[in-house]
């Protein structure tokens, strides 16, 4: 029963990373790989105000998200500048500047050993340390996630966003300012994340750069695309998908001697024959 609370949770946490990420790739057309950055920045924000400082989980949490959004917004504000593939590279490079910090600043981050002894979240009185309680948070965590993503996709503002992914220079002629609806959707997806990586980081007591690096946003970008741009059902259909199968792959009988390659083996040819055969992905929209 712990082994399938501990996936549910996992799946929700990517869930949360997923539906950020689709609101600035499957929303506005713009690939961002520097979602995980954001994700750390939540974690690390998050697990040193609750060990140094022994602040409340949610005002750490509070606290991670308006840190993601100052870094957001600086950021953002040359990014929003670019289009294509610059703004790829742009994020790309960024994720990798963040990740070089996460490993380097000792003072800090405490590096490559990262930061043990996070506590588990406590709210009147009630302590989350059972991990079926954790995962009921995280399905809060999660809900709430999911219906700032709706009310974005149904509201004007997200009219506006799907139009600067089919012509932002037709957007621009109709009057909108559209490095700043870029900017702010950045904004936005950043906060989102960084919750995801409050609960991460206090889900499993430790936390380390391994955890953020570009790999990790590369993924995030793949539970996008899996369950399609555009589609917040498909996103979260996209992070049940990529947690479970390799998990579900464990139960095969394959030899021993190469039972961990095949698995990949397998995952790997399950989502190459997806974008092969339906490369707007399970439920998208969209194309990338």
């Amino acid at each position: 029963m712990e082994y399938l609370i501990h996936i549910a949770i996992l799946v929700t946490l990517y869930g949360m990373l997923g539906l950020s990420l689709n609101l600035v790739v499957g929303e506005t057309g713009l690939l961002s790989l520097a979602q995980a950055v954001f994700y750390g920045i939540g974690a690390y924000s998050t697990a040193l105000l609750m060990v140094n400082e022994h602040t409340n989980f949610f005002v750490a949490v509070g606290a991670g998200i308006l840190i993601s959004g100052i870094v957001a917004l600086i950021i953002g504000l040359v990014f929003s500048r670019f289009k294509g593939e610059y703004y790829a590279l742009g994020t790309l490079g960024f994720g990798v500047i963040v990740y070089s910090i996460f490993l380097n600043w000792k003072t800090l981050t405490n590096g490559p050993l990262g930061i043990p002894g996070i506590p588990r979240p406590e709210l009147v009185g009630v302590s989350f340390f059972d991990n079926f309680l954790f995962l009921l948070l995280s399905l809060c965590g999660l809900a709430l996630v999911y219906g700032i993503c709706i009310f974005i996709n149904r509201s004007s503002f997200g009219r506006v966003l799907k139009a600067i992914r089919e012509d932002e220079e037709v957007a621009e002629v109709f009057g909108y300012k559209t490095l700043y609806f870029k900017l702010l959707i950045f904004v936005i997806s950043a906060t989102l994340a960084s919750i995801a990586g409050a609960l991460f980081g206090s889900y499993l007591f430790y936390i380390d750069p391994t955890s953020f690096s570009v790999d990790e946003s590369i993924f995030i970008l793949s539970v996008v695309i899996l369950g399609g741009l555009g589609s917040t059902r498909g996103v979260m259909l996209g992070a049940l998908l990529l947690i479970v199968l390799p998990e579900a792959l464990r139960f095969v009988g394959f030899p021993s001697d190469i039972a961990a390659q095949m698995r990949q083996l397998v995952y790997g040819v399950a989502l190459i024959s997806l974008m092969l055969f339906r490369p707007q992905g399970l439920l998208g929209n969209y194309r990338l």
